[in-house]
């Protein structure tokens, strides 16, 4: 997982726990764990589907995060025994779970042998919407997704466009965000102008706009609270 393909997949679970949506993963690292924690965070559903038995929880790493998702924040679930290891041939056979219990299934990083593109081609057969984050074309984890695309899934660049597709209202997540850039100061919309098209570090951002570190950091904070911009760690900022 890349800092954009986390930044990206914490925005739409966000939103998407915001109305009501449980989010449905496999509780691997990356992406799936991300997609967990979010939920869990912003006090939603989540559902994990293990490739093994639910005794022997794969990665032994998100444990924990089992632990969080079982206390009140959803479920955890397998179709194998309990003391069923986590073999290599299991995760094909989980994903058509993971795809037949959601509505739609969307593809945000993923390298062009990734499982996540068998769950993909599982909810397209198994008549589900599939969607795919369009990455940076420099980034081999871009590959999956782009390949998504071509063959006709539908590219994502918000989480209103998801809810859309699925018939729900998404006027708060554009009113939130609209009113946001509304109350801009001139130097907030020029912080956002430098983040149009790439992620910056901090001081990158100082040194293109001509203000000292401490400036920056007091704007981007108050961007970051609002849901204008994100920290990717170690002072690289997104625009969200």
């Amino acid at each position: 997982m890349t800092g954009y393909g986390r930044a990206v997949c914490e925005q739409i679970v966000k939103s998407l726990v915001n109305f009501n949506l449980t989010i449905i993963s496999g509780l691997a690292k990356g992406i799936d764990a991300t997609a967990h924690k979010t939920a869990v965070l912003e006090g939603g559903q989540t559902i994990a589907v293990l490739g093994g038995g639910l005794n022997e929880i794969y990665p032994p790493e998100n444990r924990g995060l089992a632990d969080q998702i079982i206390n009140g924040h959803g479920a955890v679930i397998s179709e194998f025994p309990p003391d069923y290891p986590s073999i290599p041939g299991n995760f094909p056979a989980r994903n058509r779970i993971i795809s037949g219990l959601s509505l739609a299934t969307l593809v945000v990083e993923a390298a062009e042998d990734s499982g996540s593109l068998i769950t993909a081609r599982l909810a397209l057969e198994q008549g589900r919407d599939v969607f795919a984050i369009p990455g940076p074309i420099t980034s081999s984890l871009s590959k999956g997704p782009i390949n998504l695309i071509k063959e006709g899934a539908r590219p994502i660049a918000e989480p209103g466009e998801i809810l859309e597709e699925l018939g729900i209202f998404k006027s708060q997540i554009s009113n939130s965000k609209s009113q946001a850039r509304e109350n801009l100061t001139e130097e907030e919309k020029k912080v956002l102008e430098v983040l149009e098209n790439e992620s910056l570090h901090i001081d990158e951002i100082g040194r293109v706009l001509n203000l000292p570190a401490a400036k920056i950091s007091a704007l981007l904070l108050k961007m970051e609270i609002t849901g204008l911009v994100q920290n990717l760690g170690s002072g690289t900022y997104c625009r969200l």
